[in-house]
């Protein structure tokens, strides 16, 4: 089972919520085409800044193994280590460059692919965001409630555990 952020896109001017068709999901974990066309993946996902760092480390790596006089093979190998770490930290440099452009990172989940993890965020987001609705209504303030009596100290604390409540069948 894969592990995805979700990341949320900085508002529109005319919206209050966020659009969910917006949303991102990066999956956590080994990017196989990252690892094999990196710097066309990079640029697929338009991750500018990123491709020049990347560049400019490649470029400044094998240019100082050739002035030290390393062999052919030494450079390949260079540029080989240097693509494995980009496929493993793919997800990582997206998730940074969303955080760059404004996106805020608003959940974790796992699924089998990325549709259930879709499905499973966006049950738990509907639940949480706020309802809509299309014809405005003043806001009635709340009547004001009687304070709760602090728990007094013979009283057990609240059960942090698997029980739902203290004393309950095991």
């Amino acid at each position: 089972m894969s592990v995805y952020t979700v990341h949320e896109p900085p508002l529109r001017a005319a919206d209050s919520l966020a659009d969910p068709q917006r949303f991102m999901f990066v999956r956590d974990g080994f990017y196989f085409w990252a690892f094999l066309l990196t710097p066309f993946w990079m640029i697929r996902y338009r991750l500018w800044l990123v491709l020049v760092l990347y560049l400019v480390v490649t470029i400044g790596i094998e240019t100082g193994l050739r002035i030290l006089g390393a062999s052919g093979l030494v450079v390949a190998l260079a540029g080989v280590v240097i693509s494995l770490l980009a496929g493993l930290e793919a997800g990582t440099l997206r998730r940074f460059t969303l955080g760059r452009r404004g996106w805020r990172n608003v959940g974790v989940v796992s699924g089998s692919k990325v549709e259930d993890a879709e499905l499973r965020f966006f049950e738990t987001w509907v639940q949480q965001t706020p309802a809509r609705s299309t014809v405005s209504t003043p806001a009635k303030p709340a009547a004001p409630s009687a304070p709760s009596p602090p728990p007094s100290s013979s009283e057990p604390p609240g059960v942090i555990g698997l029980f739902p409540e203290p004393g309950a069948q095991r």
